[in-house]
């Protein structure tokens, strides 16, 4: 059973999953985190020792979580010391072989968006595993069914497949609401106008296909709204030119996804 555990990193997810697991009856023994002061904050709310230094790093718990930015994950990975317990990282993007110089390694990755400021209901986390070992991926598949109701065994390719189209589920349909935050402000209108219509989009995915929720000008080949809009943005090129190309590729979005569009 994967009990203790150690937490390499301090940040969004970091913190997030620790406070899951302390909740949940798991022993966060050790936090680390380059920045030593970032450690012992979390450190203090886990009830965990906090150390900025790899040689410190305790060798015989059950369990390392290296939840670290990508970026930062190959060099961590290459201080860490050889340790006995199993070895995960949390990346989506990257491969479970990155670890491949410990013994028992793989991955858990928690399938949402974290943020320190707001906890998040791990209940409606899917957490995606990966093993190099069958008895390792049933160690991680019990301790993941211990933090989520979901738990998906994937390889590399469908996880980075799945982290691929969140980028675009999520991190850019982010970036539309800021861009439409921003139109708001120069209008002096506030953003609380358009929460109603963000929920009511994600709400709608749970009883239609995204392609047959899909609303608005550009579905609807409504040339006078999409001129009028183009109009508006006159004095932003690139942001007409996001307009235009993203009006298109709704006009020409098929089931398949695979019809062309200039």
């Amino acid at each position: 059973m994967l009990r203790n555990i150690i937490l390499i990193g301090s940040g969004n997810l970091a913190t997030q999953l620790g406070n899951r697991l302390v909740k949940k009856g798991l022993n966060i023994r050790q936090v680390f985190s380059r920045t030593l002061a970032n450690a012992e904050e979390l450190a203090e709310q886990l009830n965990a020792y906090a150390t900025d230094d790899f040689e410190e790093i305790q060798v015989d718990a059950d369990l390392y979580i290296v939840a670290v930015t990508d970026a930062a994950l190959l060099a961590t990975i290459e201080q860490m010391p050889k340790v006995k317990g199993i070895v995960v990282h949390t990346a989506g993007s990257l491969g479970v072989d990155l670890l491949i110089r410990f013994n028992k390694y793989g991955i858990l990755y928690p399938f949402q968006t974290f943020s320190k400021e707001r906890e998040v209901d791990f209940e409606e986390v899917p957490i995606l595993i990966e093993a190099n070992k069958d008895e390792v991926s049933k160690e991680l598949e019990h301790f993941a069914r211990k933090i989520s109701g979901t738990v998906i065994a994937c390889d590399s390719n469908q996880r980075q497949q799945i982290h691929l189209a969140a980028v675009f589920a999520c991190n850019f349909s982010n970036h539309m609401y800021a861009i439409a935050d921003r139109i708001l402000k120069k209008n002096n209108v506030s953003f609380d106008v358009m929460k109603p219509l963000i929920k009511e989009t994600a709400f709608k995915t749970e009883f239609l296909s995204p392609v047959k929720a899909q609303t608005g000008p550009a579905i609807r080949g409504d040339r006078n709204v999409i001129d009028k809009h183009l109009a508006m943005l006159d004095n932003d090129d690139e942001l007409a030119v996001l307009y235009s190309k993203l009006s298109r590729r709704i006009a020409a979005f098929n089931l398949k996804g695979d019809k062309k569009v200039d």
